[in-house]
């Protein structure tokens, strides 16, 4: 009851695993609390000075702001941000894939030789000025229940969101937000897409229709050529009521792992994340790797500080640098907003035992498991080398996985330690807990407790098998906890740079 966690011969400070009162004995340690510590908080292991460096993981977490004593709360009031020199190496190394893998999901495929793990209609909106038509025409066949007919439609999507003009068109704002669409539109989780314009915006529909010439699936229309709100919705609708059939003739048929894309993702993260639900999730990412599938990390703002970790993983000089440019945009970007690197952790981080973006970077990086670091990519750029890949993006989760989605992701795994609920559709979302008090408050919401490592019921590769199989029948057709209570409507959120014009 009285032990806690030390992650490192090395380390500094250890983390508690239940409430401490003060003037606690912990055990094995020789040292008693000074002061009460809160679940999932540091607690110092032994004298630090005023400026020398708290170390967790074995790394850098930040610095003392003050003398700190043995037994001693370890958070903001003692522990500041600065920066210091981090070793990078670059090992040119490859992945090895197991050929031998056979690892078979449920999956469904495309004609054009894509594999979908579910099957839905979406209507995509290039223009907020669109957004309130798509979702009539998605409410119409909602209330209609004329999905009820067609089992295997996993549901109609409407794609909203608050963007598509107001900005240069040639701009890296447009470019980015070009490439949202245009993933998501050809996502193979789509059976049947409608692409809706206004007519007159930034965004104009002809930015996207290269798919035209690819996929017979693909329609575009716009309310100003339609003759307006009813005209263009009771076309669609007619046009989908067609299509019905079709989209419903598809079967699941044994597909190899290696036509799976994870996105590895993180919010509401504590003082257990690092510890328990991310390094498990990075054992089944390797473990998909492994078999010639693909994972996607991401938030780049979190993994600052623990960014020569990765680096010390990549397949070569030019992907390092491709990181370390990233991260320099960043760095100007947040200046010329008044901002800074470690405007991060969030309140709720920090009340979960955070305390530097460093220590949540650190704990973040781990949901990319050992894997070779393959490539960086772009914001919503479409993922060209298969296994582990970075992809640019805010560290606010729903911007983050629309990227992610958007680069090919075709299942999502979610690490949260606070109770974050997030879904996005048309992509299965799975939660995986950092603890057990927060899986038994919301059970109803997560759908692994990794919390067992903290308190010794299973290891970290046992948990990690564990996600692996979830993964796999999830993408077979299963669905998530955040399908079951309906999440992933209201979840697109492209990322928005540059000026509003």
């Amino acid at each position: 009851m009285n032990s806690l966690i030390v992650l490192n011969k090395n380390d500094n400070v250890g983390v508690s695993q239940f409430i401490m009162p003060e003037k606690t004995k912990i055990n094995g340690q020789g040292i008693s609390t000074i002061d009460p510590i809160p679940f999932g908080h540091k607690v110092c292991l032994k004298p630090i000075k005023k400026g020398d460096p708290i170390i967790k993981y074995d790394q850098i977490i930040g610095f003392a702001s003050k003398n700190i004593s043995a037994g001693e709360h370890v958070h903001t009031h003692n522990l500041e941000f600065k920066e210091f020199e981090r070793a990078f190496k670059v090992n040119n190394k490859k992945t090895i894939v197991d050929e031998n893998a056979d690892t078979f999901f449920n999956g469904i495929l495309r004609e054009n030789g894509q594999v979908a793990t579910r099957n839905y209609i979406g209507i995509v909106s290039t223009v907020n000025c669109s957004a309130t038509v798509t979702k009539m025409i998605v409410e119409k066949i909602k209330y209609s229940n004329i999905l009820n007919d067609y089992p295997n439609i996993d549901g109609i999507v409407p794609i909203t969101h608050s963007t598509g003009c107001g900005m240069n068109t040639v701009s890296e704002g447009m470019q980015m937000f070009q490439r949202t669409i245009d993933g998501f539109k050809n996502h193979p989780n789509f059976s049947h897409v409608f692409v809706i314009g206004l007519g007159c915006e930034c965004a104009q529909v002809s930015l996207f229709d290269e798919s035209v010439k690819k996929h017979n699936r693909i329609h575009f229309l716009t309310i100003q050529d339609e003759g307006g709100t009813k005209k263009i919705v009771e076309k669609v609708l007619s046009q989908i009521k067609n299509l019905l059939s079709e989209a419903n003739d598809i079967k699941r048929t044994p597909e190899s792992v290696s036509h799976l894309t994870l996105a590895l993702q993180c919010g509401g993260s504590d003082g257990y994340s690092g510890i328990t639900a991310n390094p498990a999730l990075g054992v089944a990412a390797d473990m998909l790797v492994k078999k010639g599938g693909s994972s996607i990390l991401s938030e780049t703002p979190e993994i600052y500080g623990a960014e020569h970790l990765l680096i010390n993983r990549a397949n070569s000089q030019e992907t390092a640098d491709k990181l370390m440019k990233r991260l320099e945009w960043w760095k100007h970007y947040t200046s010329i907003n008044n901002s800074t690197m470690d405007n991060n952790p969030a309140p709720g981080n920090k009340r979960g035992g955070l305390t530097t973006i460093l220590e949540k970077s650190l704990g973040a990086v781990a949901k990319g498991g050992k894997s070779i670091l393959e490539d960086v990519l772009e914001y919503a750029e479409p993922l060209k080398n298969k296994g582990f890949n970075f992809m640019d993006s805010p560290g606010y989760d729903p911007v983050s996985v629309t990227g992610q989605v958007a680069s090919g992701a075709n299942i999502i795994c979610f690490t949260t330690g606070r109770g974050s609920c997030f879904g996005c559709k048309p992509v299965p979302s799975l939660k995986l807990s950092t603890n057990s008090a927060m899986y038994e408050k919301m059970e109803e919401d997560m759908d692994i407790n990794c919390g067992t490592i903290a308190e010794g019921k299973e290891d970290i590769e046992k948990v990690g098998s564990k996600i692996f199989d979830l993964v796999v029948n999830t993408a077979s057709g299963n669905k998530s906890k955040s399908e079951i209570n309906g999440y992933g409507d209201e979840e697109f959120n492209p990322w928005q740079v540059g000026v509003v014009m």
